[in-house]
């Protein structure tokens, strides 16, 4: 053992179990749970197995495999950590002002819809960072996770050419005569020709896209050693280019602004001269922004309409904060309010398109205080850890978090299962350590 190394802990026999188990729970998660938590009583329960296999589950299905993983999890768990106590308070601080918050709610069927969601988290989040971070057997947990990428990013491209197309006929030639009422944002996706894959709406594809593909990138190079340097080359391209594909069908344009600002941190850690990083650095800016201006060029002569529509949305939530500071309107109930602040000829919304505003219309400055603390203290921390090691496995959890965190500006990642309790578990990881324990030479 070197000098300085951590000796590791005994190995819980159910460490690996528990690592395969929630890899498998979280890549189904994706394919399966991409609905907004707000809108859980519109989502049907499958009636039979080809409807189990294609459509998306009801989220109490997701609470109840759930309760399972966290069965295992309590006896896979070392119940220690080196994070500070506060950070790895601050997401009970969180849900549980988020409870208080919800005595005042305008609307209890949204609250408790959403405070299951958010319970949900915060469970993901501690057994990330006692039974997952602590196991030595990574790989079988990300592996799950690059399965599930690998299938969202197949059907997104079978939506791309010709899928799409075909579910809309479908859908308007059978299902919509026989609706009583169908969500404008559900309509609205139907009559698009952006992809969404197995999530809810475009921009959540790209929040997928943002959180997991540096961590399946970073897994296949680092982690699938018995491949030959070449075989991992070629997968790492199909892969990224698979994702990158996704990303420009799904016409997210904030997804696209924050890849290519996450590809210029990742070059920024590579072992190069100051000479050649900031030629690729200038390379990868110069392409990604030429690209992104062609792409968009007609949304931004047609006015920007998306951004018109998020000021509103936001404009309305600051509103409503200001308005009920201390409990808010209640967690998951800023459509109650925007009914009757929006602009006439604004779209309706359920969400706020902003994580961070959202908490604070919903439950208030402390609620929206709590949330963002954790966020910013989780990712500050893990990436002073980080700044030392040159294990890039922990570094491309950590920029995947940075995406999603980011893109929690202008999204609502946090009220979809498949997002937000898949990064709260990573957040748990990277906090739990990081897998700092791994030196077998299996999971180097």
């Amino acid at each position: 053992m070197k000098p300085g190394t951590i000796p590791a802990p005994p190995e819980n026999r159910l460490s690996g179990w528990f690592a395969a188990l929630a890899g498998a729970f979280f890549g189904l998660a994706l394919l399966k749970f991409g609905n907004p938590a707000v809108l859980e009583k519109l989502v049907e329960r499958p009636t039979n197995g080809w409807e189990w296999i294609f459509n998306g589950w009801p989220v109490v299905v997701g609470f109840g495999l759930l309760a399972g993983l966290a069965g295992v999890g309590i006896f896979a768990a070392r119940w220690k950590t080196d994070a500070p106590r506060w950070l790895v308070s601050l997401p009970l601080v969180w849900l549980g002002w988020q409870f208080v918050a919800a005595t005042h709610t305008v609307d209890a069927e949204l609250t408790r819809a959403t405070l299951k969601h958010f319970t949900a988290c915060v469970v993901c989040f501690y057994l990330g960072i006692f039974a997952l971070a602590p196991s030595r057997h990574p790989t079988l947990f990300f592996a799950g996770l690059l399965a599930g990428l690998v299938v969202v990013i197949a059907v997104g491209w079978q939506q791309h050419f010709g899928g799409l197309e075909e579910t809309r006929r479908y859908f308007f030639r059978e299902i919509y005569p026989q609706l009583k009422s169908v969500s404008p944002e559900y309509l609205k996706k139907m009559t698009s020709n952006r992809i969404f894959s197995t999530l809810f709406y475009p921009n959540a594809l790209a929040g997928a896209l943002l959180l997991l593909l540096p961590v399946a990138l970073s897994l296949i190079w680092q982690k699938f050693t018995a491949l030959t340097e070449a075989a991992r080359g070629l997968l790492v391209g199909l892969v990224g280019i698979g994702a990158l594909g996704c990303l420009f069908w799904s016409g997210s344009k904030g997804g696209w602004l924050l890849m290519l600002a996450m590809g210029l941190v990742a070059l920024l850690r590579l072992d190069l001269s100051r000479k050649w990083k900031l030629a690729l650095v200038t390379a990868v800016l110069a392409v990604g922004m030429a690209s992104f201006a062609l792409r968009y060029a007609g949304y931004f002569q047609k006015g920007a309409t998306s951004a018109t529509a998020r000021g509103d949305y936001w404009r309305a939530a600051a509103q409503t904060a200001v308005a009920n500071p201390v409990f808010g309107t209640g967690p998951g109930t800023f459509a109650i309010p925007y009914k009757q602040l929006k602009n006439p000829e604004s779209e309706m919304a359920r969400l706020v398109h902003n994580d961070y505003l959202q908490q604070a219309s919903d439950s208030g400055v402390l609620g929206a205080l709590a949330y963002a603390a954790f966020i910013v203290g989780a990712l500050w921390l893990t990436y002073r850890r980080l700044a030392a090691r040159k294990d890039w496995l922990p570094f491309a959890v950590w920029l995947g978090l940075l995406g999603w965190s980011l893109q929690g500006l202008m999204e609502f990642g946090l009220y979809i299962p498949a997002l937000a309790w898949t990064a709260f578990a990573l957040f748990g990881w990277l906090l739990g350590g990081g897998n700092e324990f791994d030196t077998s030479p299996e999971n180097r």
